[in-house]
């Protein structure tokens, strides 16, 4: 068998199926990829307007991520370090909250930040030290509750719940109740006591674009859009028949597949608005919060604290909605506007771009870290991928994408 002229197709040019399509090559085969859109990226994309590089969506690269160490170049992406932490706006004022192990110049300015108690701050070490020791492996095997409920029965005060890990976490879970898995919250924090909380230089899709350019016999097929697929056909909205021994379907399948009932995946949306301002109010490169509940502002990043400017002078300010009250985006414009100027002193100029973003991230229940690639195996020939397999990350996104191409890989050994 010549592994080359196996038909191997795989749907969707986002992070698990240009990681699948690595997988394969590496192994000797040459897939095809056929993507919707006219770029890669699925969910992780950036936009050039106006002479800023906007993500869609508040993004971060966390290089802890033990698939992003392996399949990613971080030197070549020029990653931008955030600070560990956040800078709180609270009565009128900014209240800093990091890991002062991390950031030691800011420990004292933590200690007397006036959110959370003494023994908060206490339990925030002991936790850390408590997960840098706990396998990823074993978090995930815990039986799941709540994020609130998991804090609360560590001891923390509803201070420090209310106004730093509601906030805070809100944005990374996109949901404002901390209903997100316990197993999410552990991995995540782990991963940020582990590593850095990144950005690269060019925005957040420089990484497909990397992805991208390591492949070496993939042919992409832009702007084609897959109808059905069956065992060994895909169907294409202009009525072509392709044969494909295999398909990885790194997108949502129930669109594609018709047996697959009742298998959709419920999605957490988020608005994420761009603002020109004149000056930045948030000196370091932190995270802001706005943590009075029912504000439709969950949190603000000065881009421009990572060099995302190429040609403006002016600063850049991305704002993160994730309970946008059913307003239309002209009413939700102008409330964001009157909140970052009564509760940040934020005067904006000028709107640069509105994304509504409504599959953000999936909402998922019994999340996973790893799968065995024959889980990956939906019938003969299908496979799936995505982070919809395992949790909402790009390292899932990764680990789906490589026991995805990992099963093909053993069914066409058992078959050849």
């Amino acid at each position: 068998m010549n592994k080359k002229d196996l038909k191997i197709h795989i749907i969707g040019a986002g992070v698990s199926g240009l990681i699948a399509a690595r997988v394969l090559e590496n192994h000797g085969f040459s897939p095809v990829i056929i993507e919707a859109t006219d770029r890669v990226g699925g969910r992780v994309k950036t936009d050039l307007i106006g002479g800023y590089r906007l993500d869609h969506g508040f993004q971060v690269l966390l290089t802890a991520y033990p698939a992003a160490q392996k399949y990613l170049d971080y030197k070549a992406l020029e990653l931008q370090k955030f600070l560990p932490g956040a800078s709180i706006f609270l009565n009128n004022g900014q209240k800093l909250i990091v890991d002062p192990l991390r950031s030691p110049s800011l420990l004292f300015s933590t200690l007397f930040s006036g959110i959370g108690t003494l023994s908060d701050k206490i339990r925030i070490l002991k936790l850390n030290l408590y997960l840098k020791k706990k396998s990823l492996t074993t978090i995930f095997a815990e039986n799941e509750q709540t994020t609130h409920s998991y804090l609360t029965n560590l001891g923390f005060s509803e201070d420090i719940i209310t106004n730093f890990f509601k906030p805070f976490f809100s944005g990374i879970f996109l949901e404002t109740k901390l209903e997100t898995s316990s197993r999410m919250f552990e991995f995540v924090y782990k991963m940020f006591g582990e590593g850095h909380a990144t950005l690269p230089k060019s925005g957040i899709e420089a990484i497909p674009k990397q992805l991208l350019e390591n492949l070496k016999t993939t042919i992409l097929k832009y702007n084609t859009k897959v109808e059905t697929l069956k065992e060994t056909e895909i169907t294409l909205n202009d009525g072509t028949y392709l044969k494909s021994d295999y398909t990885i379907i790194a997108t949502e399948a129930i669109e594609l597949v018709s047996n697959l009932k009742n298998q959709s995946t419920a999605w957490k949306s988020c608005v994420t608005l761009y603002f020109e301002t004149d000056v930045r109010v948030i000196a370091k490169k932190l995270i802001g919060l706005i943590s009075k509940p029912g504000t439709l502002v969950n949190n603000i990043f000065y881009n421009s604290s990572l060099d995302a400017r190429i040609k403006p002078a002016n600063e850049l300010l991305s704002v993160t909605v994730i309970d946008t009250q059913s307003l239309s985006h002209e009413v939700l414009i102008k409330a964001v506007k009157e909140e970052l100027q009564s509760y940040c002193g934020i005067t904006t100029t000028k709107l640069i771009k509105l994304y509504h973003i409504p599959r953000a991230l999936p909402r998922l229940d019994n999340l996973k870290y790893d799968m065995m690639p024959s889980e990956t195996r939906l019938s003969n020939s299908l496979f799936l991928a995505g982070d919809t397999q395992l949790n909402g990350s790009l390292n899932a996104a990764m680990i789906s994408g490589e026991r995805a191409a990992l099963g093909v890989i053993e069914a066409v050994s058992a078959t050849h």
